[in-house]
């Protein structure tokens, strides 16, 4: 069995696309900015890539239905001001283990160069443990051509503080021994929840540098819901805290 298994859905001629790479990963960043992306820039699939380093499962769906571990190529045209054309890597999972990143990572550069790729921008988010007031997006680049370009969209420049780990880091990675240059948008999350406000940060922070217009209400509204849900469960937290420092044991239970 290959390795990766690419399946061209259309063919496409673009030109000089950059290369989005948005996973999922921590706070499931990225992979809530491919696919607000998808639904708000009318995507278009044209492949599909299947590999036995993804996870070993399905997923069950809406009614049942059985959904495939996948990664989705997109591509979006003439984009913003600069006209930019994307190809776009989404899907619901990355490679399990360490040789499986290095080789389903490779066959998916070694395809996408075969359209010219410019640029590579990977995108996800850095844990940091707990809830903040303000959402940072940091930054890391191949060169330093692109960390002035990060800094010009005022995102903080991470500085000898650890690795990038898995698809992010490693699409720049092996960028770079092709000649591909790029950068790393993450922005910050607790890490333990799926984070659409991180994702807003990072989206936006993206069309800044790339210099396209993208509405976020969907994004807004899923980052209310969270806080809502995250409120209610530091309350719930502080009730039982409250209790227990009263006294009245008997009043906690336990749910197994």
């Amino acid at each position: 069995m290959k390795a990766a298994e690419i399946t061209v859905l259309e063919e496409v001629e673009l030109n000089n696309p950059i290369f989005i790479e948005a996973l999922p990963g921590v706070g499931h960043v990225g992979k809530l900015v491919a696919d607000h992306m998808i639904d708000e820039l009318n995507a278009v699939k044209f492949a599909e890539i299947y590999s036995p380093t993804f996870p070993p499962q399905v997923l069950v769906g809406d009614e049942g239905i059985i959904e495939n571990m996948i990664n989705e190529l997109y591509y979006i045209r003439g984009l913003g001001e600069d006209e930019h054309d994307l190809i776009l890597l989404g899907g619901n999972t990355q490679s399990l283990s360490p040789d499986g990143q290095y080789i389903v990572c490779n066959e998916i550069l070694d395809f996408v160069e075969q359209y010219g790729i410019s640029r590579i921008f990977t995108l996800g988010g850095v844990p940091i443990g707990q809830p903040m007031d303000e959402t940072r997006v940091l930054g890391a680049a191949t060169d330093e051509e692109n960390v002035e370009l990060l800094k010009e969209a005022e995102i903080d420049i991470r500085s000898n503080d650890g690795g990038i780990v898995g698809a992010s880091g490693l699409f720049l990675g092996l960028g770079i021994r092709r000649g591909i240059k790029g950068a790393c948008l993450m922005g910050e999350t607790p890490g333990y929840f799926i984070d659409a406000e991180s994702a807003e940060a990072v989206l936006l922070k993206l069309a800044h540098i790339l210099n396209f217009e993208i509405n976020t209400e969907k994004l807004d509204e899923r980052a209310e819901e969270t806080k809502e849900m995250l409120a209610r469960a530091q309350q719930m937290e502080q009730d039982l805290i409250n209790r227990a420092n009263s006294g009245n044991a008997d009043d906690l239970r336990y749910i197994g």
